[in-house]
């Protein structure tokens, strides 16, 4: 009778196929976890071109109306109203606003080269759409809280959660080799199968002789791989641990800088609103000459601050929205439409 079997007394094949599966969906969601960074990367820097072009944007219109407040000046000075020094301050006050734009043309030019790079293309290539704050748009509702079994979705998560099971399936691969794996083949007779004559010369079941004493020659070593598996599995075990914990603040600090967010934006674009109005009312009272020019300057500053304050409030708003879909692993909202959609396709054979 030809036999040929294997007695594994805790299934290490299985746990070796464990661990291998468990290794290809470690490195599936490392794949994951590099693309959901770069997309991050890409609408972050979407984001901070829009932030870029619209203080760019704010910045030329206060020094048209500098320029504007100049020429007044000027004619004033003339006709010997206001004095030169007056004429100075305002030609002071146009040059500063000015030199603040350099800076920016060249954030902005880094930033698109940062934008093509993460596009796969070379540094200044043509054909990349150009972002502003008037482009984007938020999600209609944002959550305050969210619950936590979104968080297991996140990439990192899951490449941990796959190392933690792969070490466990190696503490079974090794607690498996320290029993005896017995295998027999060939012609096995009747004669093999009695125990007095089991190991004798002409039995052919030498190899189960030797399948049970392997382990006894070799329990030092096998014990010292049992150890460390499980010493590896108390180590992913402490880094799953970990990574779930940095989920957790990375979500609720995100939550609480939206929370912020949204109270900055708000005060700010009413003091940008403010600031307006103010310099509106400073600039008609000071050609009619009811204030003095250190007022016009003043609202001229503040309505300057405020402009690119509110530009920077509503990228850091945008910016951090993008930030919270990064911190749930990204496309949480339609993973249940794509999972259908795959489950859905039809099979294909080869």
């Amino acid at each position: 009778v030809n036999v040929s079997y294997t007695v594994d007394a805790f299934g290490g094949s299985r746990r070796e196929l464990e661990g291998l599966l468990a290794a290809v969906d470690y490195e599936r969601y490392q794949v994951e976890a590099a693309d959901l960074a770069l997309t991050a990367n890409v609408v972050t820097t979407a984001i901070q071109e829009a932030s870029l072009r619209a203080q760019l944007q704010a910045t030329q219109e206060v020094i048209a109306t500098e320029a504007s407040s100049l020429q007044v000046v000027e004619k004033q000075a003339s006709l010997g109203a206001v004095p030169r020094s007056a004429v100075l301050a305002q030609q002071t006050q146009l040059a500063q606003t000015r030199a603040t734009v350099p800076a920016l043309d060249k954030a902005l030019a880094q930033t698109r080269h940062q934008l093509a790079v993460y596009a796969g293309r070379l540094p200044g290539d043509s054909g990349l759409p150009e972002f502003s704050l008037d482009s984007l748009e938020l999600p209609q509702e944002l959550p305050l809280s969210l619950p936590s079994s979104l968080l297991r979705q996140r990439p990192d998560i899951q490449a941990s959660e796959a190392l933690l099971h792969q070490a466990s399936a190696q503490i079974g691969v090794a607690t498996a080799n320290l029993y005896p794996q017995i295998t027999l083949s060939g012609s096995v007779g009747a004669q093999s199968i009695q125990l007095d004559k089991l190991f004798s010369a002409s039995s052919s079941a030498w190899s189960l002789g030797g399948g049970l004493l392997q382990p006894i020659f070799n329990g030092g070593a096998l014990q010292a791989r049992k150890r460390a598996a499980q010493a590896a599995f108390e180590q992913a075990q402490a880094q799953y641990q970990q990574t779930v914990l940095n989920a957790f603040l990375n979500v609720a600090n995100t939550l609480r800088a939206l929370d912020s967010d949204a109270q900055a934006l708000s005060a700010q674009a009413d003091a940008e609103g403010l600031a307006q109005q103010s310099l509106e009312l400073t600039s008609q009272q000071y050609r009619v000459g009811a204030v003095s020019y250190l007022a016009l300057l003043d609202a001229q500053r503040s309505y300057q601050q405020t402009r690119l304050g509110l530009a920077q409030a509503q990228a850091t708003r945008y910016a951090d929205t993008a930030a919270l879909f990064q911190a749930l692993g990204g496309g949480w909202w339609n993973r249940d439409a794509t999972a259908r959609a795959v489950a859905e396709a039809p099979a294909t054979s080869n």
